[in-house]
């Protein structure tokens, strides 16, 4: 398996489909490259270069004790930009995903980057604050915490069954396949790293981050997303983005990746092409 060395020498696992200019795709918690593979396989079909790292802590990465934070898993994608040495990259996060992405913009700047798509994604700031009132207020991740340390198997089972995917709302069906995929590349996590990714994911403020994006942005949210709402996610995100295009998937969960795979990668090509 091909692996990239980051600053700190953990190792990263990454996968890399295809030829053509380069798509990079980074995961949601707790989650892995696997996820990506529906819009991995689009896209290496249709003239790019899909490339889908594995954050560290999670998947085939390196179960670092340390740097389980925005700072490290932005630097760890410049890494693995700089390593292959890409060019004229399309960023697309997905979820915590979009954090790194955002905050790799911030660090690094976008002298690689010729676009970013945000997919259901973190930013601007999910927690609520002083600042940010209307956040989620800290209860919500807490307990996502406690139900990490007491059972975290169960909390990737209720979390797939549950709001992930919409699971949890009338005449929904999502596939036991697509449910159990989340629980497995959950437990393949680390434990501290998936427990310590909850704060990164929920408390970084990523305002100053998205003020630096100058390249063409697409924000890609659901409407009913249970996990990063509308409001305080896609709709804040695009909002303070220079010249972002918003589209609104009507009735769509957090997990669009798979739910509304097609959409997606359509949305995903014409954007590529624009």
């Amino acid at each position: 398996m091909p692996f990239v060395t980051a600053a700190d020498g953990a190792r990263i696992h990454y996968k890399d489909w295809g030829e053509g200019r380069p798509v990079v795709l980074s995961h949601g918690w707790p989650l892995n490259a696997d996820s990506w593979e529906a819009q991995q396989l689009l896209l290496a079909t249709h003239g790019f270069r899909a490339i889908a790292h594995d954050r560290r802590g999670h998947g085939r990465s390196e179960q670092t004790w340390n740097g389980n934070e925005m700072d490290t898993y932005a630097d760890d994608l410049a890494a693995l930009i700089d390593t292959l040495d890409l060019r004229d990259v399309t960023l697309v996060g997905f979820s915590t995903g979009g954090g790194e992405v955002a905050r790799y913009v911030g660090r690094h700047g976008t002298a690689r980057v010729a676009q970013v798509v945000l997919v259901s994604a973190v930013p601007p700031l999910m927690l609520r604050t002083d600042d940010n009132p209307g956040g989620v207020p800290v209860e919500v991740f807490d307990a996502i915490r406690a139900g990490s340390l007491a059972d975290r198997s169960q909390l990737y089972r209720d979390l797939a069954d549950g709001p992930f995917f919409g699971n949890n709302r009338p005449g929904a069906d999502v596939s036991q396949g697509i449910r159990d995929a989340f629980w497995r590349q959950g437990l393949q996590s680390g434990h501290r790293n998936a427990h310590e990714c909850v704060a990164a994911f929920s408390a970084t403020d990523f305002r100053r981050d998205l003020d630096a994006i100058d390249v063409p942005t697409l924000v890609i949210h659901g409407d009913d997303d249970q996990v990063v709402p509308f409001e305080v996610g896609g709709k804040a995100s695009a909002a303070r983005i220079k010249n972002a295009t918003l589209k609104v998937y009507p009735g769509a969960p957090h997990g669009i990746t798979d739910t509304h795979k097609e959409r997606l990668g359509a949305d995903l090509l014409d954007f590529l092409d624009s």
